[in-house]
């Protein structure tokens, strides 16, 4: 998570509508909880206010001229990193569909008003979208670039480290398994999200050795653990597609894991939708053959890609994972149903439906009355060291 505007101590809020009686109401809100407030009633006007200090946007969409949706593209070129909130009395759907826009965008949404809103509507979203958890970064990002000698370095050095965040079976509430989650200890620079190396790692041709550091590590260090029953836990690898159209990926796996005691069964490789029907016809037969060797097999991302039926029909996996962007909206009414009919799919197909990035009860409790089988999240951890995760492990019994 990174927070908007650098800092959460000095809030400066930018509203652009064309209606003045709405932008007064908004910066005398703004003003009562000791927010500064810039209202513009133009495109123009908006640009020359929109400094790197602004913290939060409040938008019309509907507007004469240049309207809210050029302006979210607009930002999104200009790389904003300030909260959005949307105001417009279009509609709810309309909303939505401008905030799934501002995301495809790279912008942070935070918030919406459909108009017309109370006073209390209004200060109950200003409140809320002061919080720092209440903006996520959109784009993955580091400061210091590497090149194929670093990566190659870090290699050979084991300088990635492994996290692990805990997987819950929601009708028991019993841990079965846990995601394995890599960041590089780059010396001079700290810990480094996988999102800002593992395309480099694969553009320059070392996923493959990353990968199998992640599993051997893995299992070396997990592979031991037992869940309250006493039952080995399952093991959740991301693997890129790239790895997987390789034939001689199977016996590779199971050398390793047989090495360090680990069953096929308690392995699970989570691949994204997106990259499994893009590359179906090259890593089909390596997909078959994990599958005839008992490791299981999850599709990543589910709901962000574009599979179809007939495609996912073919795919031999156990699991579907529902992207955590689908989880975070659950308090929309199109989002319930998206996220409730991919439910149901999943159980239609005979597979295991997994929920990613579940941060509150509301959210727990509805994937638990429409059926979700297991659910990670800050609302039960987040990704922990090996020490930290047995600690975790014994305090949750």
């Amino acid at each position: 998570m990174e927070e908007f505007g650098g800092s959460m101590t000095r809030q400066r809020i930018l509203i652009l509508d064309d209606d003045r009686e709405i932008g007064e109401l908004v910066s005398s809100a703004a003003k009562g909880l000791g927010i500064e407030c810039v209202v513009t009633a133009d495109a123009d006007g908006f640009f020359l206010s929109l400094t790197p200090d602004v913290t939060m946007i409040l938008l019309d969409l509907v507007m004469p001229g240049v309207d809210g949706v050029e302006i979210l593209r607009l930002l999104g070129e200009q790389g904003c990193r300030a909260g959005i909130i949307m105001m417009s009395g279009v509609g709810k759907r309309i909303i939505e569909s401008a905030e799934a826009l501002a995301t495809t965008l790279g912008l942070s949404v935070v918030d919406h008003l459909v108009k017309p809103f109370s006073i209390a509507q209004l200060e109950g979203v200003l409140k809320r979208s002061r919080k720092p958890e209440a903006v996520h970064s959109t784009k993955s990002r580091i400061d210091n670039p590497f090149d194929v000698a670093d990566l190659s370095r870090a290699l050979d050095q084991e300088e990635f480290v492994l996290h692990y965040q805990p997987q819950i079976e929601i009708s028991t509430g019993k841990c079965l398994g846990v995601e394995v989650l890599v960041r590089w200890q780059r010396p001079g620079v700290g810990l480094v999200a996988p999102g800002s190396f593992i395309e480099i790692a694969e553009e320059l041709d070392l996923i493959d050795d990353l990968t199998w550091l992640i599993m051997k590590r893995g299992m070396s260090e997990m592979g031991d653990v037992r869940d309250r029953d006493g039952e080995p836990i399952s093991l959740s690898f991301n693997v890129s597609v790239l790895s997987l159209r390789h034939l001689s990926f199977p016996d590779n796996l199971i050398a390793i894991a047989s090495e360090h005691g680990v069953s096929p069964e308690k392995l699970i490789l989570e691949v994204t939708e997106t990259g499994l029907i893009r590359d179906l016809s090259k890593t089909l037969a390596v997909l078959t053959r994990l599958r005839m060797r008992k490791v299981r097999l999850s599709i990543d991302d589910f709901g962000t890609g574009y599979a179809m039926m007939q495609q996912l029909r073919l795919i031999p996996a156990n699991e579907l994972k529902i992207d955590r962007s689908m989880v975070e909206h659950l308090d929309l009414e199109s989002q319930r149903v998206v996220v409730q009919k991919m439910i149901e799919l999943t159980s239609a197909l005979d597979m295991v439906s997994v929920a990613e990035g579940v941060e509150t009860r509301e959210q727990l409790e509805f994937l638990r009355a429409k059926g979700c089988d297991i659910a990670q999240g800050f609302l039960f951890s987040k990704p922990l060291t090996k020490q930290q995760f047995l600690a975790w492990s014994e305090s949750s019994q």
